[in-house]
């Protein structure tokens, strides 16, 4: 090949390679710190884990992301909390998080089921970029069984189950 036809070349697969990585989201790529804050996003997760995310229509500064919320979600199966994810990171190896992630059964309302179907790759973007965020927070309340009226402020769902 000449040198011209090379250079053209050359030029074509670093422009077309520039416009592949130009998103955090493409199937080659690796792990990173980018897809998980892409993924935390897209998921939904600050909706339950940060403070105040929905009713701010997702105005909420990523200093606060993630750290948690004291608003309970009462059931027939008690009341949970959305648990601050950037402490619990902090007690976990990646391969810890891959593990329990891929395996996550826990009560509603999180969606555990969709957290099971991310892949490898994603779970460690998505650990990645919480522990990228740092420690920050307090813990959320802890879980309370159905017999124990929660303190206010709480949602209750009403389940339709076989409905």
């Amino acid at each position: 090949m000449n040198n011209h036809k090379s250079k053209i070349l050359a030029a074509g697969l670093l422009a077309a390679s520039a416009c592949l990585g130009a998103g955090p989201v493409l199937a080659g790529d690796g792990p990173s710190v980018a897809r998980g804050k892409y993924l935390a996003q897209i998921a939904g997760c600050n909706d339950c884990h940060t403070a105040g995310y929905m009713e701010a229509g997702g105005k909420i500064t990523e200093e606060k992301w993630l750290t948690g919320d004291t608003v309970g979600w009462n059931g027939p199966w008690g009341t949970t909390y959305a648990p601050n994810l950037r402490l619990y990171m902090q007690k976990l190896s990646e391969d810890e998080w891959v593990t329990i992630a891929s395996n996550l059964q826990v009560r509603p309302p999180m969606p555990w089921f969709n957290l099971n179907a991310f892949d490898d790759r994603d779970l460690r973007s998505f650990y990645r970029y919480v522990r990228s965020l740092g420690p920050a927070g307090q813990p959320a309340p802890a879980y309370l069984p159905p017999d124990q009226e929660p303190p206010k402020p709480y949602f209750t769902l009403i389940t339709g189950a076989g409905s």
